[in-house]
């Protein structure tokens, strides 16, 4: 549940720093649960951040220097591989105690590089809301998009007294746009990001590509009758491309350790298949099945039928 706006904001000021899904929602988030008195923006493309602007999220800055000299933390909402570059360019504008924290899905080699940047004053938290959706681009933020998600935070594990300040009231600003905040170990972040993140999109990138390139089935097929396992699968194979090539490069480890145990287990699949294996299959389903419930009842989907989306619409006689 969101807090009132009437509560304290958690900080004066933010400076969010790349106005797509996610940035745009945090803007959206911190301006309705009052977690932030006011929010500066910039963004490296001009229509993006003229496009925030008549959407009225927040005051766009002249340039990345303004947007985050006077701001208490500093969100960078970028693709991965430009976190290092575009924080290196904040940190030397960045007043004292301010914090600098991150939203990538990747966090060993974030962390790593972010850290280089920090200096006495300078607060370097890399985080990770849980949150998105196939979509991108100011418009399609919104402000819900973080409740009832989990966001994990990697701070340093032997922080001082301000560090520790600093990383209880990031906790406190995610906490109050609806997220539930785990601290983590950032090369353990990865590996379970992993499994339940970046391979997946993988999977569901290699998947349309080879519905493409299948000659036997030609793509306006594959399109006209793709079946509910096609359709709600492939999915995320609409998620930025520049995002998730970020992802792969700089997540390579725990992502190759994933895909190797994957390919074990589809080999297995694939000799069962082969073998007529029944029990093995049906074993198998069952386990995942399992899984799937598990992830339901924890409240991280819905077993609304069609996923919880609205019926088709009738077709035209």
């Amino acid at each position: 549940m969101s807090t009132a706006p009437s509560s304290p904001p958690i900080f004066g000021r933010i400076g969010v720093i790349g106005v797509g899904l996610i940035g745009s929602s945090l803007v959206r988030a911190a301006m309705e649960t009052g977690a932030a008195q006011s929010v500066s923006l910039w963004d490296q493309d001009p229509s993006t951040l003229a496009r925030a602007a008549e959407l009225g999220l927040g005051e766009p800055a002249a340039s990345l220097a303004e947007a985050v000299s006077q701001a208490d933390a500093v969100f960078l909402c970028m693709p991965v591989g430009a976190l290092a570059t575009t924080g290196a360019l904040c940190a030397g504008s960045m007043k004292d105690g301010a914090i600098l924290t991150d939203v990538g899905s990747v966090k060993a080699s974030v962390a790593k590089d972010l850290r280089t940047l920090s200096r006495p004053g300078l607060h370097v938290i890399p985080g990770h809301p849980i949150a998105g959706t196939e979509k991108s681009g100011p418009d399609a933020g919104f402000a819900s998009l973080f409740r009832g998600r989990w966001c994990i935070l990697t701070p340093e594990p032997d922080g001082d007294k301000d560090y520790l300040s600093a990383v209880e009231a990031l906790t406190r600003f995610w906490e109050r746009l609806g997220s539930r905040v785990e601290l983590m170990d950032a090369a353990r972040h990865d590996l379970v990001l992993a499994i339940t993140s970046h391979v997946p999109h993988l999977i569901a990138y290699n998947i349309c590509s080879t519905a493409a390139d299948l000659e036997a089935v030609t793509q306006g097929e594959v399109v006209k009758f793709s079946a509910a396992g096609f359709r709600d699968f492939t999915r995320i194979a609409a998620s930025d491309p520049t995002m998730w090539r970020d992802v792969f490069l700089n997540n390579r480890e725990a992502v190759l350790e994933i895909l190797g145990r994957f390919n074990e287990d589809l080999t297995a699949l694939q000799r069962a298949i082969r073998w007529g294996e029944g029990d093995l299959l049906f074993d198998v389903f069952t386990r995942a099945r399992g899984v799937r419930q598990s992830i339901i009842e924890a409240g991280q989907d819905t077993a609304a039928p069609n996923f919880g989306r609205d019926a088709p619409a009738e077709p035209k006689p």
